[in-house]
């Protein structure tokens, strides 16, 4: 379920100001040479102002502990926060990281919850990762999931777990 890389889509930097898709984009080519100091240089400021990329990137080298000390903790705030502008991806890997444990506790509803709300967001796996977790719960907690999402979603993906 963890295989994940630093990616931008175009609708990403798109949505950027121009300042913000040069370094973004900047940061993305140091990250694929293996440059994560820069990278990260690129990504934190950019990530403070609000920058969902910038965000899910950062969570990204937390999780894999590139540029930075491994902290699955600080991943998943960086990734909450992305969350909350509606990134799927980030959208995902919170379901990913309640399902494993993962900087955050254990928590069947809440990782049914982030899948859906990323499956409906658009990211593939999720899904298919949301029905086999489903095999693992009983009905009251999908349906306290899909209640959540619901909700979730309502509040524009603010205050969700």
């Amino acid at each position: 379920m963890n295989h994940f890389f630093l990616t931008v889509t175009g609708a990403l930097i798109l949505g950027c100001s121009v300042t913000w898709a040069g370094s973004l984009e900047e940061g993305v080519i140091a990250h694929q040479r293996g440059e994560y100091a820069t990278a990260l240089s690129s990504f934190r400021p950019l990530a403070d102002e609000g920058n969902a990329a910038a965000q899910f990137n950062l969570g990204q080298m937390y999780r894999l502990g590139q540029g930075v000390s491994r902290n699955l903790v600080e991943a998943a705030r960086w990734y909450r926060l992305a969350a909350a502008q509606g990134d799927a991806q980030s959208q995902y890997n919170l379901g990913v990281m309640y399902y494993n444990a993962q900087g955050v506790p254990r928590n069947f509803v809440f990782s049914h919850m982030w899948l859906t709300l990323s499956a409906t967001s658009g990211a593939e796996n999720a899904a298919r990762n949301r029905t086999m977790l489903s095999k693992q719960m009983t009905p009251e907690q999908i349906t306290e999931a899909l209640q959540l999402a619901r909700t979730c979603k309502q509040r524009d993906f603010k205050d969700c777990d």
